[in-house]
């Protein structure tokens, strides 16, 4: 199986490029899987129901989120209708939506996806790594399913690498997100996982994290707002990984994806 994670799409220009490219993407590379992080589509704040139709009209398998999940209110309702909206797994119970699902591929393969928020620097939600354990324990792979997805939203790199250690041997792929950078780990653990400190996210990179650099900058040397972050709309570059799996689940191969906009290209 072939996989493709995407990390965080960052406002209208992001998603415009990614809705343009996925098709393609999916059709030339023979993707299998594609999970897309969409916390930040909707103007960088939280997604709305009809940008998530838009991206699996696409060709976009599972939406995750994160810490700005709720920021559109329309998910707080969406998300109950649509299976394929993943919210963080260690929130509440009582939170609407769900952390994990079993998805079916096209050729009738079985891939489960868990998302999570990490604990570190991050608003203070349940243990990631319970909830993370209770998923991969419900649906183990090579016996449940044919393959598992983590995905990790923190800020931490030591929270991340323990988590893609913690499931190491047990899922095809634990990739972290949020900070909007690529990290240069890309790699497969001793025991066959996928792993990516952070996939980076999908946007202008002249940029301060995917937001318009003179806000950002003005609030770092006065510590004074003068107005709203606003998504920079200049050249994207799509950012993520591509895993392949064997017949066990667990990953024979994993290359950084980095297309168009001002980064090192990998395609």
């Amino acid at each position: 199986m072939k996989i493709l994670f995407l990390g965080d799409i960052v406002g209208r220009a992001a998603r415009e490029a990614v809705l343009e490219e996925l098709p393609a993407l999916r059709r030339d590379m023979n993707i299998d899987f594609v999970v897309v992080n969409g916390e930040n589509a909707a103007g960088g704040f939280g997604i709305t129901e009809a940008i998530s139709n838009s991206l699996f009209d696409a060709g976009a398998d599972v939406i995750t989120l994160g810490n700005h999940a709720w920021d559109q209110r329309e998910t707080l309702t969406h998300i109950d209708r649509e299976p394929r909206l993943l919210r963080p797994a260690n929130f509440p119970a009582s939170t609407p939506g769900k952390g994990a699902g079993l998805f079916t591929t096209e050729n009738g393969a079985q891939v489960l996806v868990v998302t999570v928020q990490g604990q570190v620097y991050m608003e203070t939600l349940e243990d990631p790594f319970a909830a993370v354990e209770r998923e991969l324990a419900a649906c183990p792979l090579g016996e449940a399913t044919d393959a598992v997805i983590v995905e990790i939203h923190g800020e931490a790199s030591s929270e991340k690498m323990a988590m893609g250690h913690f499931c190491d041997g047990r899922a095809s792929l634990v990739v972290g997100t949020h900070t909007h950078v690529p990290t240069a780990d890309v790699q497969v653990f001793d025991n066959g996982t996928a792993y990516q400190t952070d996939a980076g996210m999908c946007g202008d990179y002249d940029s301060v994290i995917g937001m318009e650099k003179e806000e950002p900058m003005r609030r770092f040397m006065t510590k004074m707002r003068s107005g709203p972050f606003k998504p920079a709309m200049g050249a994207v570059t799509l950012c993520g990984l591509v895993v392949e799996t064997g017949p066990d689940g667990l990953a024979v191969s994993a290359k950084p994806f980095r297309s168009g906009g001002r980064l090192e290209q990998t395609v």
